[in-house]
């Protein structure tokens, strides 16, 4: 379809992915802890560029983050906040707080904002103060949730999500609900798949787990 005298076509209706990559990357808030989580397929347009792909990250021994979007740009911006955890560490004597964290990386992205990194992410993680996660896009904007959804498959995987949520989940019925969100979102997202790859984050630390579909 064309635009003919002002009607609107079919293509310009359509959203234009091609080159945008996909994911669908989750995290959920439960009584002991955090579970990050993001399936594995790297995907460029219309090809498969790897069924192995890591888009979960550990920033220290009780903080992580998922991220959605161009590996690249997710690789250098945890590397970056991974380096300023650790200076903080060695200035302060403890660990970051995971506001801290989510706001370091925030002002990290909004003072990118000419030239953005393409990453929406989740960061999570244990402190004083309990569990907790905090979702970004690529601008920085800072949002405190119980529960998050990113990337291409985020529509179908957050309707999964509220469905099944309630406060106060052990990690073992969170890491069930954030598998059945991402076989959904799996299921009908062509840029999300392969299997997937968990960050269990507790007061004791972080625990990695993979799954494949």
């Amino acid at each position: 379809m064309h635009e003919l005298g002002g009607i609107v076509t079919y293509e310009q209706q359509q959203p234009r992915y091609l080159y945008v990559p996909g994911a669908t990357t989750l995290g959920v808030v439960c009584s002991d802890g955090v579970i990050l989580a993001s399936e594995k397929r790297v995907s460029y347009g219309y090809m498969v560029v790897s069924r192995v792909g890591k888009k979960v990250f550990k920033i220290t021994n009780k903080i992580g983050a998922a991220c959605a979007g161009l590996v690249s740009d997710m690789q250098i911006l945890v590397r970056e906040v991974e380096a300023y955890a650790s200076l903080f560490k060695l200035d302060a004597g403890r660990g970051l707080p995971v506001k801290s964290a989510a706001k370091l990386m925030s002002n990290l992205l909004f003072s990118r904002r000419l030239f953005p990194l393409i990453t929406q992410t989740v960061v999570g993680g244990m402190d004083e103060e309990g569990a907790s996660i905090y979702v970004l896009d690529v601008l920085g904007s800072l949002i405190p949730d119980k529960y998050a959804a990113v990337g291409s498959g985020a529509q179908i995987a957050v309707g999964v999500l509220e469905e099944g949520y309630r406060e106060n989940m052990n990690m073992e019925e969170a890491k069930q609900l954030v598998v059945r969100a991402i076989k959904s979102a799996i299921s009908r997202d062509v840029m999300s798949g392969d299997g997937v790859d968990f960050l269990m984050i507790t007061k004791e630390g972080i625990r990695e787990e993979s799954t494949k579909f």
